[in-house]
């Protein structure tokens, strides 16, 4: 019974590490892309850019990052991760020039995918699978206050330090906090799995609900929902401010985009509440719903202050639902067998789809405006609804394998019919009826 308790220590001590992880590493750049502009004589755009080519990078790097996860165990990864992200982040701060800065970023960005997200998930599934879609919701509910505070907290460090200082500071954050909690959860995870020389956790897998043959095209279904929505969550998110501004609501286009971070996070705690028996696919349908209806809200709206503070709350609504179901839904549908590798597949088409967006809504609301760039968004929005709908006729001509032995499952990266010639070798048994 003990095994279907939540890491509750885990789950906290996870949640201190994704706050400072998204708060030194993502959030904090763009209160200081301005002095680091200044400081390397470039464009803050220029800056921006430095920046979207590191995320890109860090997309393609994700695959083998995943794979990492299951081969050396998500909690090594990710202590190695800090001590790499703490030491990029010094290569920035001592970058003598705009090329160094530049490859600094970039391995920053690289390590930023062995602390945050993926990673965490792939841990907690890891340390407990058959709770892991639980402690999943909760780890997105506490980590989602890392911009509420880290962009007062890069501010206020920033009115006495240059962003080289910042970001040393920072640096520290990850070694000394971050790799020490990360070391602890290792040989937490460690432990777990060699007492009594049983792996407690592969005794506990759990099963995907998509039949081996069909798990090829699940995913691909799954990843280009995905890649639509975190392509919306990137265009709008870093263009809120202007966007508000260029329907006429300049004067409260701060105070409408502040809204996004409480919704985010309501949107957790109301699922966390009422929503722990609503499957995984539902959620993430309901996610990319909101995400493709807000900007239809803001579009037919504006310039009201009313549909903007609608908009504002259904994007972040839709957002804070994202998190969630970007670790539970791979989970539901694929099982806890080589979950580090699916994130890692699942991360890199969504940093590829993320990191150009706002270049690309850029562009086009200087060039065809911002109605016909919100009908773009809003197009990405229902492509994702209809992907994740597809999904949803799959699982309903498939129902979940009950087996015996080991449980592992071939993992969507295999070809249909190998899949199931692997199925038909293992013990498991499918009941199709």
């Amino acid at each position: 019974m003990s095994h279907t308790r939540l890491p509750w220590a885990a789950i906290a001590a996870l949640g201190l590490t994704q706050n400072i992880g998204y708060g030194t590493l993502y959030y904090s750049f763009s209160i200081l892309a301005s002095d680091m502009a200044r400081g390397f004589g470039l464009s803050t755009e220029w800056i921006f850019g430095m920046l979207s080519i590191a995320l890109l990078a860090g997309g393609l790097a994700a695959p083998w990052l995943g794979n990492a996860l299951d081969r050396f165990g998500a909690g090594r990864v990710m202590t190695f991760g800090s001590a790499i992200a703490g030491a990029a982040l010094l290569l920035c701060a001592l970058a003598p020039n705009a090329a160094f800065f530049g490859i600094a970023l970039v391995l920053t960005e690289m390590a930023a995918n062995l602390v945050q997200y993926g990673a965490a998930f792939a841990l907690l599934v890891q340390l407990r699978p058959e709770v892991a879609a639980r402690s999943i919701t909760y780890l997105t509910l506490i980590a989602g206050f890392a911009s509420t505070m880290f962009w007062p907290i890069t501010a206020a460090l920033h009115q006495g330090l240059p962003w080289q200082g910042v970001y040393a500071v920072f640096a520290a954050a990850n070694i000394l906090i971050c790799a020490p909690v990360h070391l602890w959860l290792a040989r937490q995870l460690g432990h777990g799995m060699s007492r009594s020389g049983v792996n407690t956790a592969a005794a506990a897998a759990v099963r995907g609900s998509l039949r081996p043959e069909q798990r090829q095209l699940g995913f691909i279904l799954m990843v280009v929902g995905f890649s639509f929505q975190a392509l919306v969550s990137s265009a709008i998110l870093v263009h809120m401010v202007p966007l508000l501004s260029g329907l006429g609501l300049a004067a409260l286009a701060v105070t409408v985009g502040s809204l996004f971070g409480p919704s985010q996070v309501a949107s957790r705690l109301i699922n966390m509440l009422l929503g722990r028996d609503l499957p995984p696919l539902w959620l993430a349908a309901i996610s990319a719903g909101l995400m493709a209806i807000s900007p239809a809200v803001l579009l037919l709206g504006a310039p009201s202050t009313v549909a903007a503070v609608v908009f504002a709350c259904l994007f972040g609504f839709g957002n804070g639902l994202f998190s969630i179901v970007s670790g539970t839904l791979p989970l539901s549908l694929f099982g806890s067998a080589g979950y580090g590798a699916l994130q890692g597949r699942v991360m890199a088409a969504r940093l590829i789809a993320s990191a150009g967006a706002p270049f690309a809504f850029a562009f086009a609301i200087g060039h065809v405006g911002i109605p016909w760039s919100l009908g773009s968004v809003m197009i990405g929005g229902v492509a994702a609804v209809l992907a994740l709908a597809a999904i949803a006729g799959l699982v309903r001509t498939s129902k979940p394998c009950r087996g015996e032995g080991s449980g592992q499952e071939p993992p969507p990266s295999l070809t249909a019919k190998s899949a199931s010639q692997a199925a038909s070798t293992s013990t498991v048994k499918c009941d199709r009826s």
